[in-house]
């Protein structure tokens, strides 16, 4: 089974309100990921489907689980909410797995809490199935992200504009402690939890910086903020648009998190936005580095008292951020010039490597062309334009490896499939109607994303006219 130890537990009570989920009435299987369980579980037995339905669907508790909301705040399109909280999920637990690693258990859709702010807490089978769809296809594309480990119709109707299944999503990861978290002691001045906090965090995911034993929560901040610069240029690499990267939404341990209105791009257009609440477009594709940053800056703020304790004076502690910020900002342009170039072929990317990313880029946009299958036809050798082609052989002249290494580079980092949109939403209202067999169809195609399979060509499509989604929703 699982071997829960709850070290959140612990934590002073201010970080949590003890909670249940609410009773399912009828729950029925959607997806299960016994890939995931077994690396989860303390034993290679199967689960049996009376369990999962029960555990998973909050009927009863697993054996050493211990049901929480946490506590947190955030900067929600730019402005500040001092208590958010987990209004409709609840933390099971923490789970030591078979690799040795430590792994939240979320329900998520299980009810009101402590934090629900007069929600129902519920949520409806329709973001349950894209969180569990794309979380997983990010994983297998390689991304740091969260995890699915089980989908259940609840038997419950939520009402949202109209009547709709409920369903609960388990999510895995490393722990769901969020920039936000950070934010709601240090909104209240509650500095001796804001360090409790800080110390619990790098216990539990920066050890190493405690052997250092050298301004430790500036190393924290570090850390945190080098898994988000790996991160997020990632994210572009792929096309894809999170949607709502508030802080509360931003997990320290560098994992995409809150799958709400994301979307991957088909057409390439590099100010693309799909959130239908983003109206300003503050999350868009081409600002989603710059909200890096302005997060980080938010983590800064928050942590600012325990720099002090380290520093000791102000304007030297601001004097430092501001140099580190800038530091931040070339590593980010960095890694994401280094993403890109590998989507063409380039091994090792060189400054000079940016005017020819941003050439092949203004073609795609200025001819409306698909990002993904206008990176992956690079990769077989296939450029419109005859131009650019003399200019990309000959930067990868330049290079030690051949161009057949080049080429099986680019077909590494360039996904043969993605989760467009429209499958989604297909495999969403088929799956309303009752028929899943599209979403499995889906989430199994997903696990090999790299490799060319005529058998789903049909899932490398970009949509017809009539089947492009304009605007994603939330959902909650």
């Amino acid at each position: 089974m699982l071997n829960f130890d709850n070290t959140y537990n612990k934590l002073p009570s201010q970080f949590f309100k003890k909670s249940k989920a609410a009773s399912s009435l009828n729950p029925q299987l959607v997806a299960w990921n016994d890939n995931l369980f077994q690396t989860l579980s303390a034993s290679n037995k199967n689960l049996p489907l009376k369990d999962i339905l029960s555990y998973f669907s909050g009927q009863s508790l697993i054996p050493g689980s211990e049901p929480v909301a946490t506590v947190y705040a955030g900067h929600q399109f730019g402005h500040f909410n001092p208590q958010l909280g987990d209004g409709r999920a609840l933390l099971l637990g923490e789970v030591l797995a078979n690799d040795h690693r430590r792994y939240d258990l979320q329900l998520k859709g299980s009810g009101p809490t402590f934090y629900s702010r007069g929600g129902d807490g519920l949520s409806p089978l329709g973001p349950v199935l894209r969180e569990y769809l794309v979380s997983e296809a990010m994983f297998y594309m390689g991304v740091p992200t969260t995890r699915s480990l089980c989908a259940v119709t609840t038997g419950q109707t939520v009402y949202r504009e109209q009547p709709l299944p409920g369903a609960i999503l388990t999510r895995v990861a490393s722990s769901h402690i969020r920039v936000g978290s950070f934010e709601f002691f240090a909104a209240q001045g509650d500095v001796d939890n804001l360090q409790t906090l800080a110390d619990y965090t790098i216990k539990r995911h920066f050890p190493e910086n405690k052997k250092s034993n050298e301004l430790l929560y500036w190393q924290l901040f570090l850390a945190i903020a080098q898994l988000q610069i790996q991160l997020v240029p990632k994210w572009l690499g792929l096309g894809f648009i999170h949607g709502v990267m508030n802080t509360d939404n931003t997990s320290i341990c560098g994992e995409t998190i809150d799958y709400g209105p994301c979307a991957f791009m088909d057409s390439y257009k590099s100010n693309q936005v799909f959130s239908f609440i983003d109206q300003q477009g503050r999350y868009a594709y081409n600002q989603q580095l710059n909200i890096v940053l302005w997060n980080l800056s938010c983590l800064a703020n928050a942590l600012f008292p325990l720099f002090l304790t380290e520093c000791g004076h102000k304007a030297e502690c601001i004097k430092k951020l501001e140099s580190q910020f800038e530091v931040f900002s070339a590593q980010l342009e960095q890694e994401y010039l280094q993403v890109m170039c590998q989507k063409m072929g380039i091994f090792k990317a060189q400054p000079q490597d940016k005017k020819i990313v941003d050439e092949f880029l203004l073609i795609l946009e200025k001819e409306n062309q698909d990002f993904t299958n206008s990176f992956r036809e690079l990769s077989y050798g296939k450029v419109k334009e005859a131009d650019f082609e003399k200019k990309w052989l000959n930067r990868l002249g330049q290079q030690q490896e051949s161009l057949e290494e080049s080429k099986k580079l680019m077909q590494s980092c360039n996904p043969y499939l993605i989760p467009r949109n429209h499958l989604i939403q297909k495999s969403i209202e088929q799956s309303l109607a009752g028929d899943y067999t599209f979403f499995h169809l889906l989430n199994q195609a997903w696990q090999k994303p790299y490799e060319q399979n005529l058998k789903y060509k049909d899932l490398s499509l970009p949509p017809e006219k009539h089947e492009e989604i304009k605007n994603t929703f939330c959902g909650t």
